[in-house]
């Protein structure tokens, strides 16, 4: 028997689960330090070509200038697309549950996180309050740690 005989390609089951931390680097920790201090979402502009990114880069990838110069977002903006999820993720909330990519007012790049306050039980009113340009509202959780959830949107009436 040689290697080109094989009749079944086996599958073998495992799981890794391995701990680790990593470092944010001074951008992004710049960005959760001031969702967790000050409740307020800071972007980048490149100073060459105007762009404001959110989350905020370190280096424009337009223009690829480095970028320093840091400016306050609004917390409202519109969603660009959205999804609801169905089907349960490890370490996520419990289905259905929606995300969406948010511009907020002043930035050029959309941020993705959930979407609340929307009542999952009647589908169809649900998918009639979110769609694409819908106008959302940042809030804060009143306890952050300095990460992406703690915020969230919601569905804003202006």
């Amino acid at each position: 028997m040689n290697d080109t005989d094989v009749s079944e390609i086996l599958e073998i089951p495992g799981r890794w689960n391995i701990p680790y931390l990593y470092s944010a680097g001074r951008t992004a920790s710049r960005f959760f330090c001031d969702i967790r201090d000050h409740k307020r979402l800071s972007a980048t502009r490149c100073l060459q070509c105007n762009r404001v990114y959110l989350p905020p880069r370190a280096f424009c990838e337009i223009c690829f200038h480095k970028i320093d110069e840091w400016v306050e977002i609004g917390l409202k903006g519109s969603i660009m697309t959205f999804t609801i999820v169905n089907e349960a993720f490890e370490g996520f909330p419990d289905p259905p549950y929606a995300l969406a990519y948010v511009l907020l007012d002043g930035a050029d790049t959309a941020l993705a996180n959930f979407v609340v306050g929307l009542d999952f039980s009647k589908l169809d009113e649900a998918l009639k309050r979110i769609k694409v340009g819908s106008r959302v509202k940042v809030s804060f959780k009143p306890r952050r740690k300095g990460r992406i959830t703690d915020f969230v949107f919601k569905l804003s009436d202006t």
